[in-house]
């Protein structure tokens, strides 16, 4: 364990340089993520290893659609974040490190993905990046052992950490909660435009998936998710985006997401991306077809996946190249 990512002042605070938070940590504190502690003038890592769920899940429920499709991957969680949102869904681990947790080395980790013969690591569940030295310790053995390692996060990052953490990932997704700043600066305590820097460092180096959590009154205008859309097709149409309903959660008692919003959404997404899905919408399929032909390329109901139209990365009908990993 080696802590990272900060710098120690003459008063005894330490300045954390992991994410655009920028915490000036007083001695015997902790910074907004709760994780990172200034012991006597350095910085101190009491969560390292430290794990709050450990699982077997379908890579589409981080969701990834087009990184290994059908396949089952290990996944990870911590407790802490660097937001506050006020309708997280994860709120017992992410704002309260209280919860139980066990400690598990790199070592350890590397080894136990190997014993459920899972195809590699996801690093999700509650906000990974606030425990930047962990992921970045497990990812390179990982990677030396042939396997994957996927980040699932709100992308609230700084340049420099970001690209050590690029540098061991294979594929992620990423939260984009809203393109309106005020609700990043007032509900969340962010700034918008940090994310969105993230995602341009990260979308030629790694398979990228984006995420919003579309909550009514709140993120849910066309406008805004067309913003979302737009801004994503100027680094590659190709990048899946995914639309998830919202329920009520923590702190937030606004009714559900009408599936019928989404699907209105999807339709305004789709005029600048080529693969838009829905997600906690029930039963109905999430397929993938083929931008250029039609052609159904993956079939998905539930967790259910059967892939039928790809052959040797191309559509099997008009032979388009496909940008999927792992058929």
């Amino acid at each position: 364990m080696n802590p990272r990512f900060f710098e120690a002042t003459e008063t005894g605070k330490i300045q954390c340089r992991l994410c655009p938070n920028s915490c000036l940590i007083a001695s015997g504190k902790f910074g907004v993520c709760r994780v990172r502690h200034n012991r006597d003038g350095d910085l101190e890592l009491p969560f390292y290893g430290r794990l709050s769920a450990i699982a077997i899940d379908p890579i589409e429920k981080k969701p990834l659609y087009h990184f290994h499709p059908g396949s089952s991957i290990l996944s990870i969680g911590f407790v802490g974040c660097s937001f506050h949102c006020p309708f997280c869904q994860n709120y017992h681990i992410a704002h309260d490190t209280s919860y139980p947790t066990e400690f598990v080395s790199p070592e350890q980790l590397v080894e136990l993905c190997e014993q459920r013969r899972s195809f590699g690591i996801s690093y999700t569940y509650s906000e990974p990046i606030v425990h930047l030295e962990y992921v970045l310790d497990s990812a390179a053995l990982a990677r030396k052992r042939g396997l994957k390692n996927v980040l699932v996060s709100n992308g609230y990052i700084n340049p420099e950490p970001a690209e050590e953490l690029l540098d061991f990932m294979d594929a992620a997704n990423i939260d984009f909660k809203s393109w309106n700043p005020e609700f990043y600066r007032r509900e969340i305590g962010g700034k918008v435009e940090e994310v969105k820097r993230f995602l341009e460092q990260a979308y030629d180096k790694i398979s990228l998936e984006v995420t919003t959590l579309v909550i009514p009154t709140k993120n849910d205008s066309p406008e805004e998710i067309e913003s979302i859309a737009r801004f994503l097709a100027s680094l590659s149409a190709d990048i899946p985006y995914h639309l998830s309903a919202y329920y009520p959660q923590h702190q937030y008692r606004i009714p559900p997401t009408p599936p019928s919003t989404l699907h209105k959404l999807a339709e305004v997404a789709r005029k600048h991306l080529s693969h838009v899905y829905l997600g906690n919408v029930g039963v109905e399929e999430t397929n993938t077809n083929c931008p250029s032909c039609g052609n159904l390329l993956i079939r998905r109901r539930g967790y259910s996946v059967s892939v039928r139209g790809i052959e040797n990365g191309r559509c099997r009908e008009c032979e388009a190249e496909i940008s999927i990993a792992g058929v």
